[in-house]
């Protein structure tokens, strides 16, 4: 019995320690779990980094650490240092137990008083308001650090600020929802807190610019460490609904040089094919072209990226990522700029036509499909790949193609060495491929 209320005792005291440093230092912005066996290496490690002449910042990160200097036992449980958390994986248990007894126990009194509030028509005294808001506030805190998909917590929180409308509270959901996602990347809860947050001050915001860049670069910097992150995509993709039109170029121009190191990733040729369509969205509504400068019309900026991505095929052999993004470049291209299916277009479509952009286009295509059927190294299978893909892309241009241009298409084509390509690449596909070209 005792040694069990000393272990409550403990939680107790662990859990106080972890709030109170949560409130010394707001800007912590990474948390880790660390085993027991490292706290030893990450002390020495601080110690020699801080010299004579940090001696003032160890100070005040000793403050941080606790303002009632905690036993030695405690120092082996928790490290703070130039705002990045540590916590020990040996007191997670004891410590998550006692941060959702202390929440659900604030919750039930803050619903309680407020029921109660609303019942008799009057409103709760002022302190006693802020005092179990900042208590359920401080523990739900606690406990989505250790569990991070505890929908309660955050509910909780959204219905206090929700209720007090701060600016600097929404942001400091920001920084909550930003420190869970350093350890937990792939939290559904912690994106969807972040969208939240943002669509609650879209209105009233006056640098809605700056948050939604500073989003951007948080997923960016997020999917380098976390690969193929569809939450973390489907969040900046979800950042586009709220960019001006400068903004989503600004993005497209932005995020190449991230996408060419890393041409595996197809969610971030998503993302591109999303900021692609803003814009041409963003043409029709206007009835105007957009540019990537303020000269360039939109099929030129098309034209740029389809060379682009080219580019992007032969540097890059085999990467079916490229190829897939090809497709949605060339279909677009076919569907907004070669069809009537657009009135908003029509200019573009005639200024195409009467320059033959269709000829030269298909021209391109095929050079390019040529080009990467050549398997130049039997060594490796990447050349393999890229003949495949090309075939594979070939067969879908054909069905893509409308209708009347189709001719016009099959006389382009150099039926018997793309059939041997076809066939080789796609053997089991070489019936379909003469059903095309018959």
């Amino acid at each position: 019995m005792n040694e069990e209320s000393n272990s409550k005792g403990m939680a107790m005291d662990l859990l106080q320690h972890l709030e109170d440093i949560l409130e010394s230092d707001p800007l912590i912005d990474e948390l880790g779990f660390i085993h027991p066996s490292q706290f030893g290496l990450l002390n020495e490690e601080s110690s020699i980094s801080c010299n004579l002449s940090d001696e003032a910042n160890c100070q005040s990160t000793d403050k941080i650490e606790s303002s009632e200097q905690p036993s030695k036992q405690e120092n082996i449980y928790f490290w703070n240092k130039d705002h990045k958390l540590g916590i020990s994986t040996h007191i997670l248990l004891p410590l998550y137990r006692d941060a959702k007894h202390a929440f659900m126990t604030a919750f039930k009194r803050y619903k309680t008083c407020s029921n109660q509030s609303n019942k008799d028509g009057d409103c709760l005294p002022a302190s006693s308001c802020c005092d179990l808001e900042s208590l359920l506030m401080r523990h739900s805190r606690s406990l989505l650090l250790l569990s991070c998909d505890f929908m309660t917590a955050w509910n909780s929180r959204r219905l206090v600020v929700s209720k007090r409308k701060q600016h600097s509270m929404f942001v400091n959901e920001l920084i909550l929802s930003g420190l869970v996602l350093s350890y937990s990347p792939k939290s559904e809860q912690a994106w969807n807190h972040r969208r939240w947050v943002i669509k609650s001050i879209s209105a009233t915001c006056s640098n809605l610019k700056d948050i939604l860049e500073k989003e951007s670069e948080l997923v960016e910097k997020i999917a380098e460490r976390s690969k193929m992150n569809y939450r973390a995509w489907n969040h900046r993709c979800w950042l586009i609904s709220h960019m001006t039109r400068e903004q989503v170029i600004h993005e497209l121009k932005k995020s190449r040089s991230w996408v060419e190191l890393h041409v595996a990733d197809n969610c971030c040729f998503h993302y591109r094919s999303q900021l692609m369509l803003k814009i041409m969205k963003d043409s029709s509504c206007l009835g105007e072209t957009v540019s990537f400068s303020h000269m360039v019309d939109i099929d030129k900026a098309w034209k740029e990226e389809l060379d682009w991505n080219e580019t992007l095929i032969k540097r890059y052999v085999g990467r079916e990522a490229l190829w897939l993004y090809r497709r949605f470049l060339s279909s677009c291209w076919i569907n907004h700029f070669l069809t009537d299916s657009s009135d908003a277009s029509h200019h573009l479509k005639e200024s195409i036509t009467n320059h033959k952009e269709f000829d030269t286009f298909l021209k391109k295509e095929l050079c390019l499909i040529d080009y990467c059927s050549t398997v130049v190294d039997n060594e490796f299978a990447d050349f393999e790949a890229q003949a495949m893909h090309s075939a594979s892309y070939l067969l879908w241009l054909k069905v893509k193609v409308p209708k009347p241009l189709g001719n016009e298409f099959l006389e382009k084509m150099r039926v018997i060495e793309l059939k041997t390509l076809v066939e080789k690449s796609y053997p089991e596909r070489s019936s379909l491929f003469s059903y095309f070209t018959s």
